[in-house]
């Protein structure tokens, strides 16, 4: 991967993501309180619909840059954008690839994601008081809770998005003659999103609740399988699919702001 191309996608990237974090906030908000253990009007209901931005806003760049420059690399370095790169192994590059991006920007998400999604859950507290009495309750070591349920929320939820994304594109540019304005590309994003959303809601229910779990619990152990089986047998399908709605509307809008401002930024800047 030549530099301008790691530049284009560093910039673009993260350029991409805050655009969409900041833009959708209150969706974002109105997501965790749903799916929060004690339930959305005692989480804050409508209030404080922005607490925890000051976190989104400071992870936001770095992690959608660390994503596109893991995934665009990764592609590179596997051949899934040449001329040259077989049809039916384009969908495997692009399942790999994404997994790495999300493994990667995980590092720098899972932090900012804790202290976002616990003051969205206690909207009277700040995000600076979240993150000191995260810090002094479990140290470092709390910022990481949750860890291991993002990244199994965040792999099948790209094994999903990106390889539909790739295929919509590359089937929509045949028809067409040529290669996708930045509006299509953008579509095309928009639907990949909203069913790589909906088919994951589960596993993002799972990883709100072990964020939000008191320390010592047993939710807190982030024990997957058993978060899903306690939520099931509490509430059913429908606890399962908490939030599924505004997250859906989230990451659908969300993915035609964020792949159609990826694809622009970075073909202007290449």
């Amino acid at each position: 991967m030549e530099r301008r191309e790691f530049v284009a996608s560093l910039v673009a990237g993260g350029c991409a993501g805050m655009c969409v974090d900041l833009t959708l906030y209150p969706l974002d908000t109105v997501k965790t309180r749903l799916q929060s253990q004690q339930g959305f009007h005692k989480a804050g209901g409508f209030r404080g619909i922005y607490a925890g931005v000051p976190s989104a806003a400071v992870g936001s760049f770095p992690n959608a840059a660390a994503f596109f420059v893991t995934y665009e690399c990764t592609k590179s370095l596997l051949g899934a954008g040449g001329a040259q790169a077989a049809p039916h192994v384009a969908p495997v590059t692009h399942m790999l690839a994404a997994s790495l991006g999300e493994i990667v920007a995980c590092l720098i998400r899972v932090p900012t994601e804790v202290v976002k999604q616990r003051t969205q859950a206690s909207p009277s507290s700040s995000t600076y008081r979240m993150l000191l009495a995260t810090l002094r309750a479990e140290g470092v070591r709390g910022l990481y809770r949750g860890f291991g349920s993002t990244v199994l929320r965040e792999i099948p939820f790209s094994l999903v998005q990106f390889p539909l994304w790739e295929y919509l594109k590359t089937l929509w540019s045949r028809r067409q003659g040529h290669t996708l304005y930045s509006w299509q590309a953008a579509v095309c994003g928009a639907f990949a999103g909203a069913v790589a959303a909906f088919v994951t809601t589960p596993l993002d229910v799972a990883k709100t609740r072990i964020i939000l779990a008191k320390a010592g619990s047993t939710t807190a152990r982030g024990n997957i399988p058993l978060v899903l089986h306690d939520v099931w047998k509490s509430q059913g399908l429908s606890g399962l699919f908490a939030g599924g709605v505004p997250r859906t509307a989230f990451i659908s809008v969300g993915g035609f702001i964020f792949l159609g401002a990826y694809e622009t930024l970075r073909r202007s800047l290449l």
